[in-house]
């Protein structure tokens, strides 16, 4: 691994690594853990479990779970692939390379790879917990998916290093929601400079910099809105969630009937 490229072998691969492969040309990577017997759990959309973002994205999310040209021996059929699902290393990567995410990484670095969904300055916990968290999850699940908010990334990530959000609805910790968010922001915080200067250099290097500037702030490692939560009190939490929502459709109807 290095500046240019996180690329790694097989053989190198130890259980508890964070690893993704890259889909439809570079557009989307997809994210997992590796827990050995070349096995990989990871979390992906799939029959009543996710929700997608109602854009042309959710035609990129199609190709997250794993790809068979033929049936696998060791996988379970697709029909069963939803939610935390584990895959066999081949499925995982559908034909793609094999890269490993990098933790506590130093800053220079971090701005030094521009493209999101790689690194983070996070330190990652011990590689027994992570595999402990991934499993578990794996039983127990990981919520809705949703590519903004909690996505594949955001799975390896909290398994890696136990941090989450503390206030819901907000974009989650993954480099590479921040990443498509980030671009879009940059260029209009850095619309105003156009007033001040017309070089095309100028402005290009202003958006640039607001765009590092604001991946930087937005890592899991930089954010004050995240708090440690035991993969325990996780799925205690989701159900709790999942209750509230349940409570709201529910009194719904009531109340459009007191109307």
């Amino acid at each position: 691994m290095g500046l240019l490229s996180n690329r790694i072998g097989r053989g190198r691969l130890k259980p508890g690594d964070h690893i993704y492969s890259w889909r439809n040309a570079y557009v989307y990577a997809h994210h997992g853990i590796f827990v050995g017997d070349d096995k990989v759990i990871h979390f992906t959309r799939g029959r009543g479990q996710e929700v997608g973002t109602g854009t042309v994205l959710d035609v990129l999310l199609l190709s997250s779970g794993p790809a068979r040209s033929q049936p696998c021996s060791t996988c379970p059929p697709p029909a069963e692939n939803h939610g935390v699902i584990s895959s066999c290393l081949d499925c995982f990567l559908s034909g793609g390379v094999l890269y490993r995410f990098e933790y506590g990484v130093a800053p220079a670095l971090f701005l030094a790879k521009a493209r999101g969904g790689t690194c983070t300055l996070a330190v990652s916990d011990p590689d027994d917990i992570v595999v402990h968290r991934a499993t578990y999850l794996l039983n127990n699940g990981f919520g809705c998916y949703n590519v903004f908010k909690n996505n594949c990334e955001d799975f390896a990530i909290y398994c890696k290093t136990g941090l989450l959000l503390v206030e819901q609805g907000k974009i989650g910790q993954s480099g590479q929601a921040i990443s498509i968010v980030g671009g879009p922001i940059a260029a209009v915080l850095s619309t105003p400079l156009s007033l001040v200067t017309t070089n095309v250099y100028g402005m290009t290097a202003a958006a640039i910099g607001v765009y590092c500037a604001s991946r930087y702030a937005a890592d899991i490692g930089m954010r004050r809105d995240v708090v440690k939560v035991a993969v325990e009190d996780l799925t205690e939490r989701l159900a709790a969630g999942r209750l509230q929502v349940a409570e709201a459709v529910g009194a719904a109807p009531a109340l459009t009937i007191n109307q």
